[in-house]
């Protein structure tokens, strides 16, 4: 299992410092993989539109294939979600 973000290492670092996550963060600070996992689009805040992540969770097996995928997942259900999954496999 691995984590995928814009975000920087740093923040990354910081974020697995606070949930355990016991498990590998990768950065995409240009949004390549987000783009080929079609989860770059508009987004609205405040009434104001914008292009940005869509929250997104994947789980995918040692060959690629995706197994489970959520979408517009909040932050505090992404890890649980995931946990959840890989527990019943």
């Amino acid at each position: 299992m691995v984590e995928i973000s814009p975000d920087t290492p740093e923040r990354q670092r910081n974020f697995d410092t606070k949930h355990g996550l016991g498990f590998p963060l990768l950065s995409d600070p240009d949004d390549k993989v987000a783009k080929a996992y079609g989860v770059w689009g508009e987004k609205s805040m405040y009434g104001k539109k914008h292009m940005g992540i869509i929250r997104s969770s994947f789980l995918i097996d040692e060959k690629g294939k995706i197994i489970e995928a959520w979408y517009k997942v909040s932050p505090t259900e992404t890890v649980p979600r995931a946990r959840q999954a890989l527990e019943a496999m």
